[in-house]
């Protein structure tokens, strides 16, 4: 594990980039970015990308044609295109030169450039010439999760292909905490950021939020940042961090995968109105198959009843009450019994869901993103209806990307 007084990786650009000086602002970043290869290369880890000219990003995507654009997201819009080799990359270009994209697009840079799974999505290169700001990626075909199980015009989905996206979200992470030379939190893990390839394995996007910690440091407090309705409530109400806050993630993913149905969905009745809120009441009546999306007219009960189990587990509201993510790859690959829950967790009751004051007095509220639950633009990077839904808490029915 890398000890952090040896890698000081979250330093504070933000303060020395100048308003209106891009030529200024252009040589910092690329200093910066130097600075943190460097920092990895002395820690044995090659995070180096391939810098792409803008030439060929614009050659790639026919001059960023409207017809490539699949979308646009709260970094900027992404578009496909295809390189001379013949691969099939997604351009996602950053909009708005700000001083928190650039910190974002280093960190982006910089974290998964120093990481390989086959759960992790893979990062070709970058372009930052004349202080444009480009990240290069292969190109998943059937887009995010969220697209696949939310949209009127969804995929279908069947079991199996539920249960192993939910596998493979899992190792995933377990990888990143755990298994990788550096300790991370992903911090943003929500339906729209996991993208499915075409045989659809899963990968983790989106490392713009991504934190480093020593693992002999019990915590981070840190400012938060993440998505409304994934939040653990421990990191939403104190900016209490560690890997389990991407472990409440999860289990609100997990959940999301065996219903079909976003994490707050006002369509619905109210008792049905927030997943976790449901999921929790038909478990307390030994009724958890009825979570079970309607569509799914096959399934295996052992299975379905295994996830929810996790998910539950994943979603206690003590962060020592959750398992670790190899944990959880061992309980859903049943190498493992799913540990008993014994009771719903005291936010689910202690929160006033209609009163937004009630969770957001506590945490800072600088930089958030607040979408209205409709709307057309996503955080996603193959994006362009509606966002990854938001969770019960706050504000109603408000898609809100906090960054850092």
């Amino acid at each position: 594990m890398v000890k952090r007084a040896a890698f000081p990786f979250l330093v504070k650009i933000e303060k020395s980039l100048i308003p209106g000086s891009p030529l200024i602002n252009y040589v910092l970043l690329t200093t910066e970015l130097l600075y943190r290869f460097q920092t990895y290369y002395f820690l044995g880890i090659d995070a180096r990308p391939y810098t792409f000219s803008y030439s060929e990003l614009r050659t790639a995507t026919d001059d960023f044609s409207p017809s490539n654009k699949l979308g646009e997201g709260g970094f900027g819009p992404v578009y496909k295109g295809t390189l001379i080799d013949g691969r099939v990359i997604a351009v996602k270009q950053l909009s708005v030169a700000s001083q928190q994209g650039n910190i974002q697009f280093v960190t982006e840079i910089a974290t998964i450039s120093s990481v390989q799974h086959r759960n992790l999505v893979k990062l070709y290169g970058c372009c930052t010439e004349g202080g444009k700001r480009l990240l290069v990626y292969e190109y998943l075909e059937n887009g995010s999760l969220d697209h696949a199980l939310f949209e009127q015009r969804s995929l279908n989905l069947d079991w199996s292909t539920r249960f192993d996206i939910c596998m493979g979200i899992a190792r995933g992470i377990a990888y990143l905490h755990e298994e990788s030379r550096l300790r991370i939190v992903h911090r943003d893990v929500k339906a729209s950021n996991i993208l499915l390839d075409s045989d659809f394995i899963p990968k983790i996007s989106d490392f713009g939020l991504a934190k480093l910690y020593d693992d002999k440091k019990t915590h981070l407090s840190t400012r938060v940042a993440g998505t409304y309705g994934y939040l653990a409530p421990e990191y939403a109400m104190r900016g209490h961090l560690t890997e389990k806050v991407d472990v409440f993630s999860f289990g609100v993913v997990a959940l999301e995968l065996v219903s079909g149905r976003p994490n707050a969905d006002s369509s619905l009745e109210e008792e049905k109105l927030y997943l976790l809120e449901w999921a929790w009441h038909l478990h307390e009546n030994e009724r958890d198959i009825q979570l079970v999306d309607s569509k799914l007219s096959e399934y295996s009960e052992e299975e379905v009843k295994r996830v929810i189990g996790v998910g539950l587990l994943c979603s206690q509201a003590s962060p020592m009450l959750r398992p670790s993510m190899s944990r959880v790859v061992a309980m859903l690959s049943g190498d493992a019994e799913v540990s008993t829950i014994t009771s719903r967790p005291g936010y689910l009751s202690d929160w006033k869901f209609d009163d937004k004051t009630s969770f957001m007095s506590d945490i800072e509220t600088e930089g958030i993103d607040t979408r209205p639950y409709n709307f057309t633009e996503s955080t996603s990077m193959f994006d362009d209806s509606q966002p990854s839904p938001v969770l019960a808490t706050v504000p109603m029915l408000q898609d809100s990307s906090i960054r850092e």
